[in-house]
């Protein structure tokens, strides 16, 4: 590492001598000064190209900064790379004569050679044809040809008078591709290169542009058809003109406003298009919707600032007189003014526009029947406006009463929903907003019932148009509605009115949380359509819930009376036309649920005494729609509780989830979900419902029976969702596995099931090794098969250790005997991985139900799953291996001394002995297979040494393999990307020397181990690894690695003392350029016993250490970034100033 930090240096110190020579050359040409400057400017700036087509021409309005096509690898303002080639090529020549010589020998369109080339003397005509054709998206031009028009066009932009010809063509051309491509240039000309163009082009092309927007100019045809083209041409104009303000306003162009003012007269043309230049602006410049630059920010400001001083009187005057002059002749143009009104409200003085003139008319606009949807909603935006501008809360909250809202209620109550409607709804939302904000920044008391008394007032439509709107109206009226329920929080006890509202709010929830009936089929029968609608519904009711919950708590009675109601209401009718609203109703109750405490749902507070018995008693009409019945399982499971303290509700209950409601639901995903969440309510009153044993087994009865002969291949149950209905079997298992079953009928219980399921394995055992069936036969079996182990597995969880192997033995038999028969499986299907992983899974769950009793088993399990030697087995093995050693300890050595030559020789065949590839193309599912095995096997060796059982790697048969494994964890150790696997290895190691290495100097336990250690994993992992860059002490992980590696070293000194110590001062510290005097202090501290102090030394040396040799080397990098920062900065002054000349 030290070596590439060196070599870094060197590089900055020749980078250094570079530029100080660089400085002492000569004078560069003017080519080259002037190359330098444009290139500096062609950098301040970048914009994204792609390519306009024709078609986006004629189809109607068109993004209004949408660039045009560029050449491949060739970029806006791309200069030769060499000044000095400017004299030997003139690239304008060359761009002219490489177009007309590739046009004239390679186009087969020969009517277009003869009517293109024309030489220079009809350059403007050839780039017109050239604009058009590179625009072309008819198929009929040659690709060739059109990729040579898009260079042509892109070049000529690059030349020196390409401003002018832009305007000449402006001046003449017809084409509106043409005219954008003008003007989509001059943008980018004034945008990227304004800063190097002369006063006097400055002055053409500012006069030009504003001659045209404003019908000045000297062909008023040409003024005409640009301001009466389409409207992207007249977007792209407005930028133009809103770059050169940029640049320009106020200190060189500052009468265009004015100027534009006076020109208003000349009608509804040069009108509509200062409308654009203001709306061009608030988009490119002045709106904070859009990330601003600092310099952009202070450019707004700057025109703000001077608009508000020279001008801003005069055009809202201007479009007074406009909305009063044009609101019947022309409402389109009125709607476009009133735009660009509400655009700049939010800057100019708001006493302009809130005053006895403009109020009453932005209300006779939006109160008028006979007007435009569009114009009265342009009129409703801005009064919108008006009332978000942010100002002092007492201002704000007297102009809100100024403007009497009320009037404007009746035009919402009743109406369909469109456009009107939809202005109308964010105004009155914005403005019962505004309402509360007010009313939570002010003190006074007479303040704040006025805020309340029109709070009240406008809230009934509020709520209103929040069941009548569309989405985003009514997202923005939610938070509104919450920031609503909070205030009412802080008023107790609640007004009648309050109290309504609270009940309006809630009819506002249920409304908007119906599903749309249209979807009913897709829904109840899940397919594509139906599954994006579950899902859109459940993300958009997670704030309706929220606010619901909140209403809760603030008026937790009010909740539940509409609750109770809206259960009531979905009994009364008995049509299919109420499956939305009895969902809703239930969904209701069911997220009202995390409102309630514990406490109070165990005890029903308020209604709940009521509620949840019409609850478990209900019968809906519909409950055999999939949602419906899910929603009232999930309801019936949530409020469980208060059926625990109520037992008298357990048959209700039991009846809910074993009937059609439930279980024996006909849809097939209701079934496996009611499945799951019966298990849940068993183990929530386990010992409750051992009365009702019988019965419940009798219910499910045929359901068990239907379970193990399902087609589990089919399409309906692979596309049923992750529940494959295996927990009704987990269950019946917590029910008769509790120790108030009699054993008698305990043993009856648990026979009748596992019988019939041992029987069919071995039946389908038989017939799969006969080997008589198709493929597809044998993959049904075999997936028939796995889900029996799986209802076996689950049924095993409700039995417990002690119960089947000390009070009740004859349940243990059972399992014991269930176990011998699986274990077939895996002699017969050895290499089928779903059975082979769920045999394994039934063995873990033996080891924790049987416990010692099993072992008499392990050796036939052990020896099958070794069977095979994939990495995937592997990992499962060595999981099993570790469940045995957490187990049962030291119990299992003679078995892991059996089977561990066989793991290590298969790990190690298997493991790669380099380091893993890393880069691209490295994290493939092998090496992801590979890497899983080795971080199992650390694991392995860690739990094999922690539980006092180190001794298997010295039986006779697994000596051979000490050696390697040794190297493995010294390696692991120290260089491992894995911090969590080096402390691991560390600790290994720490065990290993307890275990082996005797205090006194007698015989050594394993020759040749007491140096290895010293020698070996001393120095190189308890010293060399710790200087290593990758040894972050910052890290937490790495804090706790350097833990145990001075814990190693405190133990290494306790069994071997001077000889650990001195070989470690002696061979170790030198090489690290350790100063004599810590390494005393090092022999000190772990002499003293104190480890504490000596990690506080060993890290504070280990710095040292890595500083003290390193240190000169960061220095003098840092030294030379400074100096060639400074000579970079004395560079490009001395360049600037030789441009300057």
């Amino acid at each position: 590492m030290l070596g590439e930090d060196l070599k870094l240096t060197m590089a900055k110190l020749t980078a250094l001598v570079i530029v100080v020579l660089q400085l002492n050359t000569g004078e560069r040409t003017k080519a080259e000064r002037n190359e330098a400057l444009r290139g500096r400017i062609s950098k301040k700036k970048t914009f994204n190209d792609s390519t306009m087509t024709l078609k986006d021409f004629h189809s109607g309005s068109i993004p209004s900064d949408l660039p045009l096509p560029f050449a491949p690898g060739i970029g806006l303002y791309e200069r030769p790379k060499s000044p000095s080639t400017l004299h030997l090529f003139d690239h304008r020549n060359l761009a002219y004569s490489f177009f007309f010589f590739n046009f004239f020998f390679t186009n087969k369109n020969h009517w277009l050679i003869s009517s293109i080339y024309r030489g220079h003397r009809n350059a403007m005509d050839d780039l017109e044809k050239a604009i058009l054709i590179s625009f072309d998206e008819s198929g009929t031009i040659d690709p060739v040809l059109k990729s040579q028009a898009v260079v042509y066009c892109q070049q000529m932009k690059e030349t020196p008078t390409i401003c002018h010809l832009c305007i000449e063509r402006l001046t003449y051309t017809k084409y509106v591709e043409v005219q954008f491509w003008c003007l989509q240039t001059l943008h980018e000309v004034l945008r990227l290169g304004y800063s190097t163009m002369g006063p006097d082009d400055k002055s053409y092309l500012r006069k030009f542009v504003f001659s045209i927007a404003c019908l000045e100019s000297p062909d008023d045809e040409n003024s005409i058809r640009v301001l009466e083209g389409p409207a992207f041409i007249k977007n792209k104009l407005a930028q133009v003109l809103v770059t050169l303000i940029y640049f320009e306003y106020p200190l060189i162009w500052s009468s265009v406003f004015v100027d534009f003012l006076a020109n208003l007269s000349k009608g509804a043309p040069v009108i509509e298009m200062f409308c654009r230049v203001l709306n061009t602006l608030d988009d490119e410049l002045i709106s904070l919707d859009y990330h601003r630059s600092a310099e952009e920010i202070a450019v707004a400001g700057r025109v703000k600032d001077a608009m508000r001083q020279q001008c801003v009187a005069q055009i809202v005057r201007a479009w007074y007189d406009i909305v009063s002059l044009y609101r019947s002749s022309n409402p389109e143009l009125c709607s476009g003014v009133l735009e660009s009104m509400r655009r700049c409200t939010s800057w100019i003085d708001i006493g302009l526009i809130a005053n006895d003139a403009f109020v009453p008319l932005l209300f006779k606009l939006i109160l008028v029947e006979g007007l435009s949807e569009q114009l009265r909603g342009a009129a409703a935006s801005c009064v919108l406006a008006m009332v978000s501008k942010r100002m002092d809360p007492q201002s704000k909250l007297s102009l809100l009463r100024s403007l009497q809202i009320s009037r404007v209620f009746p035009l919402v109550a009743g109406a369909e929903d469109s456009e009107l409607v939809s202005k109308l709804a964010a105004l009155l939302t914005g403005y019962a907003a505004e309402v509360l904000d007010c009313s939570k920044h002010l003190d006074s008391e007479d303040i704040k019932k006025i805020s309340m008394e029109l709070l009240d007032e406008v809230l009934p439509s509020v709520f209103y148009v929040m069941q009548n709107c569309e989405v985003d109206t009514t997202f923005s009226i939610l938070q509104f509605l919450l920031g609503y329920v909070a205030k009412l929080k802080t008023l107790s006890p609640l007004k009648e009115k309050q109290v309504l509202h609270v009940g309006q709010i809630l009819e506002v929830i249920r409304t908007q949380i119906c599903y749309d009936p249209a979807y009913r089929d897709n829904l109840h029968m899940p397919d594509k359509i139906g599954m994006e609608e579950e899902d859109r519904m459940v993300e958009y009711r997670k704030d309706l819930f929220v606010l619901l919950r909140t209403v809760g708590r603030v008026a937790p009675d009010v909740t539940q009376i509409f609750i109770r109601n809206s259960l009531a209401s979905a009994l009364v009718s008995s049509s299919e036309r109420n499956v939305e609203e009895v969902e809703a109703a239930l969904s209701l109750f069911y997220a009202l649920g995390e409102s309630i405490s514990d406490e109070a749902m165990r005890t029903g507070n308020g209604l709940l005494r009521e509620l949840v018995p019409m609850l478990l008693s209900t019968r809906f009409f519909c409950h055999s729609n999939r949602l419906v019945a899910l929603v009232y399982l999930e309801t019936v499971t949530r409020y469980i509780k208060f059926v625990q303290e109520n037992t008298q509700y357990i048959p209700m209950v039991l009846a809910a989830f074993l009937d059609e409601r439930g279980i024996h639901h006909p849809n097939l995903n209701v079934s496996r979900r009611a499945s799951y969440l019966f298990m849940r309510v068993v183990k929530m009153l386990k010992a409750q419902l051992v009365p009702f044993i019988e019965t419940i087994l009798q219910s499910l009865q045929d359901t068990v029976v239907r379970f193990t002969k399902l087609d589990w291949l089919s399409k309906d149950l692979k596309c049923s969702g992750s529940e494959d209905g295996s927990h009704i079997f987990e269950a019946i298992g917590l029910l008769i596995g509790m120790e108030d079953v009699p054993p008698e009928k305990q043993s009856e219980y648990l026979s009748s099931l596992l019988t019939p399921l041992c029987q069919q394995v071995k039946v389908e055992l038989l017939l799969l090794d006969a080997k008589v069936q198709s493929s597809e036969e044998c993959a049904a079996k075999i997936a028939n098969v796995q889900q029996i182990i799986m209802a076996i597995n689950a049924l095993s969880k409700g039995f417990s250790e002690r119960l089947v192997t000390a009070s009740r033995p004859a349940i243990g038999m059972m399992f014991k005997q269930t176990l011998d028969i699986l274990l077939q499986i895996l002699l017969v299907f050895p290499k089928v991985e779903p059975l082979r992983n769920k045999v394994t899974s039934f063995i873990h769950r033996m080891v924790d139900t049987l416990g010692a009793s099993v072992f008499p088993y392990l050796p036939k399990a052990l020896d099958q799953l070794l069977a095979e030697s994939e990495p995937k087995e592997m990992v499962g093995f060595l999981l099993l291996i570790n469940q045995l050693i957490c187990k049962f300890n030291t119990l299992v050595g003679s078995i892991l001394e059996e089977i561990f030559p066989v793991i290590a020789s298969r790990v190690f065949n298997i493991l790669p002995r380099d380091a893993f590839p890393s880069g691209p193309g490295s994290h493939t599912e092998e090496i992801r297979e590979l890497q899983e095995l080795q971080r199992t096997l650390y694991t392995f060796f860690h739990v094999l040494t922690t539980h006092d059982l180190s001794s298997v790697l010295l039986a006779p048969k697994s000596r051979g393999y000490l050696d390697p494994i040794m190297q493995l964890l010294l390696q692991s150790s120290c260089s491992h990307k894995d911090i969590l696997v080096r402390k691991a290895c560390v600790q290994i190691f720490i065990r290993l020397i307890k275990d082996w290495c005797p205090r006194t100097h007698g015989e050594e336990k394993v020759p040749g181990f007491q140096s290895f250690i010293i020698e070996s994993f001393a120095t190189n992992c308890c010293l060399y690894s710790v200087l290593d860059n990758s040894f972050q002490f910052r890290d937490a992980n790495t804090l706790v690695l350097f833990g145990e590696i001075v814990v190693a070293q405190k133990v290494m000194y306790e069994k071997f003392g001077d000889e650990f110590l001195i070989h470690f001062v002696s061979k170790g510290f030198p090489n690290a350029h350790c100063p004599q005097d810590m390494a005393e202090q090092y022999c000190q501290k772990l002499q003293g016993g104190d480890i504490k102090d000596l990690n506080i030394v060993l890290e504070f040396w280990s710095i040292f250490i890595f500083v003290d040799y390193s240190a000169f080397l960061y220095f003098l990098d840092w030294a030379l970034h400074i100096c060639l920062t400074g000579c970079f900065l004395v560079y490009n002054i001395h360049v600037v100033l030789n441009n300057e000349v």
